[in-house]
């Protein structure tokens, strides 16, 4: 188990890497890049009647999670069909809209084959007087926040993301860094914050197969994307950024985009970000036909696949939700309603609990508690321990995809088709 010293070790490092207070929300797992808000104290129950300090519609489709810096919290949506992307910014302390700025008009969107995704599923990214938000594919732009003017764009990056864009950028020093793995491009890529230039490109070395006589990939599509979202660590003093693709699990060093290991796995789709206690990283494979859990030394080099994995769990993996851990225990929420607890330690899972439902949203972790949003709009929130333990069920009219936010004394949801406040009064 994570020693107390450790753990604070840990979240100093991100707080420092992330350069954010602990009263903003900058990223899509927040300051912490795990899920966790451990100064929020926030409500155990709500409806639609109760604890609800405001709801603002928000426009179209969008699964991004809202950033929040100050009074202001961001947030992307899209038309359904792609066209028109958006940046919305709402007022924290009453709800309403103080910017709704279209950002990108595309002209050949292309279809997303299914309608779990849209067009503005990347979360932005926020800081003092700056928003990132990025759509993919299709651009990404710098915001004034007090204007919100555009500061700069690119939208010369290519990617097929064959069911829509989803990986989040990050922000780290002077770069923002974000991953494009579709079925054609698999790289990631650095840009300079301040004018939008690229820093560095990295290619995946790991073999995708060929492209046919037309360009398309002759592997299926789907087996070739993913939609992680980098995470910067210090390893033994040195920073490594850990980066899941579509065939394998990579580190990179951040500053330069150099490769220091890989490890291949069998899965594709990645999705849930990556958690790190200080001495092992835990990964996700997504999708196919064993998705699996895998803890990883990252003290090695080059490739690592027959070397520093020290266990695998390939039950009720969460394909699209990221897990969270607490005191040497991870929590997972299934796509289809299994909750389940693994012991790192003992390298096994010491329980699990079908509760039904669909989960694409991100666990939420405040003192104590476990939140899990569903597609339905239930959330369920549940003791942290080495038992199930249920604690309430709050219902809201529309369903989650969008991950959750916490702050002080107060939830910042998104539905399919609001944002709330929910605060008791």
């Amino acid at each position: 188990m994570l020693s107390p010293l450790v753990a604070a070790q840990c979240l100093s490092f991100l707080l420092m890497v992330n350069g954010q207070s602990m009263d903003s929300w900058p990223e899509y797992r927040g300051s912490t890049q795990n899920g966790h808000a451990p100064h929020a104290d926030v409500p155990l129950v709500w409806s639609a009647s109760k604890n609800v300090r405001w709801k603002t519609p928000i426009h179209d489709k969008g699964w991004s999670t809202p950033v929040i810096f100050g009074n202001q919290i961001w947030m992307t949506t899209a038309r359904e069909d792609g066209r028109q992307m958006y940046a919305v910014c709402v007022d924290r302390q009453d709800g309403k809209i103080l910017l709704d700025k279209k950002i990108f008009d595309v002209e050949h969107p292309r279809p997303l084959g299914n309608d779990l995704n849209g067009y503005a599923s990347p979360s932005p990214v926020i800081e003092e007087g700056r928003v990132y938000v990025h759509f993919g594919s299709y651009g990404t732009a710098c915001l004034d926040t007090q204007t919100g003017q555009v500061l700069w764009q690119r939208r010369d990056l290519p990617c097929n993301h064959f069911r829509g864009p989803a990986s989040s950028p990050v922000l780290f020093e002077d770069m923002l860094i974000f991953h494009m793995d579709g079925s054609d491009y698999h790289y990631i890529v650095a840009l300079n914050k301040m004018s939008g230039e690229t820093v560095w490109r990295t290619e995946r070395s790991t073999d995708y197969g060929d492209l046919g006589e037309d360009g398309k990939p002759k592997a299926d599509g789907d087996r070739r994307k993913a939609y992680n979202t980098p995470l910067v660590i210090r390893v033994d003093g040195q920073l490594q950024l850990m980066s899941p693709s579509a065939k394998a699990f990579y580190s990179y060093h951040p500053r330069t985009g150099k490769e220091i290991w890989q490890c291949r796995h069998a899965g594709h789709s990645t999705a849930g970000r990556t958690l790190f206690d200080g001495e092992l990283v835990y990964m996700n494979s997504g999708s196919g036909a064993s998705p699996t859990l895998y803890a990883i030394d990252p003290r090695g080099r080059g490739d690592i696949t027959a070397t520093r994995v020290r266990w695998q769990i390939d039950r009720f993996v969460a394909k699209h939700s990221s897990p969270v851990l607490i005191d040497g225990l991870i929590y997972r929420c299934s796509n289809d309603g299994i909750v389940s607890c693994v012991d790192t330690q003992l390298a096994e899972m010491i329980w699990h609990k079908r509760i039904g439902g669909e989960f694409s949203a991100s666990i939420l972790y405040v003192p104590g508690r476990i939140y899990l949003f569903d597609q339905a709009g239930e959330t369920r929130v549940i003791a942290a321990g080495r038992k199930y333990k249920e604690l309430a069920r709050n219902q809201l009219s529309a369903g989650f995809m969008a991950s959750p936010v916490a702050l002080g004394k107060a939830l910042y949801l998104r539905t399919k088709t609001h944002l709330y406040r929910i605060e008791e009064p």
